[in-house]
């Protein structure tokens, strides 16, 4: 059975501007990642691959070089309509967790689905607290999380909505290695429960292996790509 593309992108090339210097970040990029595939993306501090991340989420758009994600073609889209397509067909997690200190866990699952003028719906809610294994936590506050536990809050909010993709960026930056492993084992049953495809960040060789692909990245470009599972 052919795999259905979920991610295309072809011909990227991303380029900053410090003072009078110019750093390629993403140099010539084509990319497919397929329905439900789990890839991780590696490289050393300044190879491009969060600036690679930030492209295909719709967080920054490309110099050159188009992406479509779930049949969607996002680099032309006007600032409202790209941010309507975060909102609704990408979930983010970063290192950080970006969890919102006044509300409770609850409160900050929902809030995507809030902004987007919607109600999370209560089973549906408490299946995700489960799967989260934060059931207890559900009227705590951040600051009364562990590291885990917060990045857990962040990885629901982003798939609360269902978003066909989930983009981490270092998402076990943070965390202890026993906490980093929750965090795959907690993307791999979202990936099998709601066919969730994650592009996921990482410096950490034992995490990205894991994942069913990894893309290893140098200089602005892939230079490497290896498989682990089909």
């Amino acid at each position: 059975m052919e795999k259905e593309i979920m991610i295309n992108a072809k011909g990227l090339s991303k380029t900053f501007r410090t003072g009078d210097s110019k750093v390629l970040a993403v140099d010539r990029v084509d990319l497919e990642v397929y329905k439900g595939e789990f890839v991780a993306i590696t490289g050393e501090s300044g190879s491009g691959k969060s600036t690679l991340l930030n492209l295909l989420g719709g967080l920054d758009k490309p110099d050159t070089g188009d992406i479509t994600v779930d049949g969607r073609e996002i680099t032309k889209l006007k600032d409202s309509k790209l941010a309507e397509y975060r909102r609704r067909y990408s979930g983010f997690v970063f290192q950080f967790y970006n969890l919102i200190s006044v509300l409770n866990v609850e409160e900050n699952l929902s809030l995507p689905l809030n902004l987007d003028g919607k109600n999370a719906d209560k089973s549906e809610l408490d299946d995700l607290l489960d799967i989260l294994k934060l059931s207890s936590k559900r009227y705590c506050y951040a600051s009364q999380l562990s590291g885990g536990q917060q990045q857990r809050v962040a990885i629901g909010r982003a798939v609360i909505a269902q978003p066909p993709c989930i983009f981490a960026d270092e998402p076990t930056g943070n965390l202890d290695s026993a906490n980093s492993r929750e965090i795959v084992d907690l993307f791999k049953q979202l990936i099998a429960k709601y066919g969730t495809t994650v592009v996921m960040v990482t410096h950490d060789a034992n995490i990205a292996a894991e994942a069913d692909r990894v893309i290893k990245m140098s200089d602005g470009r892939i230079i490497e790509e290896r498989v682990i599972r089909l």
